[in-house]
């Protein structure tokens, strides 16, 4: 058993609360808004943000979260027809290529956080980063999911 994956269940279970409440959150704001729309017409502008905020983080923690349980895509048609080593290499590969990509993202978003970090949301207020922190936390979660992917892979083979 990798030592990652104790604390990673932990890391997956928090993604996991997290954007399930982010989903009943947008689900209920969207009811909201188009309630007080069409049968109140009084549409509140605090709708539309507070819902993209949400979708961000139901987007992000969600792709973290398949990558942890190994739903990503992947072209199973031909890494099925290789060999075990080279299979073993493609998949291993494919996690590295992951672990690029968040790292990658991880500082592009940094960047723009720290660009837009006095600008205001309109109208709900908070800082224009939080739209770049929530790829930035999934990121470290696809790196870690990864790791351990990595890790179980190697372990299983000397084994």
């Amino acid at each position: 058993m990798s030592f990652m994956k104790r604390p990673n269940d932990v890391v997956s279970g928090v993604l996991t609360v997290v954007a399930a409440i982010c989903l009943v959150v947008l689900c209920a704001m969207v009811l909201y808004g188009v309630v007080m729309r069409y049968v109140f017409d009084d549409a509140p502008d605090f709708v539309e943000p507070v819902a993209l905020l949400m979708v961000i983080v139901i987007a992000f923690f969600g792709a973290a979260l398949k990558v942890r349980d190994g739903g990503h895509i992947g072209l199973d048609s031909l890494v099925t027809k290789l060999p075990p080593r080279a299979r073993l290499a493609a998949v291993a590969f494919q996690h590295l290529c992951l672990i690029a990509f968040a790292v990658a993202m991880f500082f592009g978003c940094q960047e723009m956080a720290s660009t837009t970090s006095d600008d205001p949301i309109p109208i709900i207020g908070l800082p224009e980063a939080t739209r770049y922190y929530i790829p930035m936390a999934a990121s470290v979660c696809i790196v870690l999911f990864s790791f351990e992917h990595l890790l179980n892979m190697f372990a299983r083979q000397r084994t």
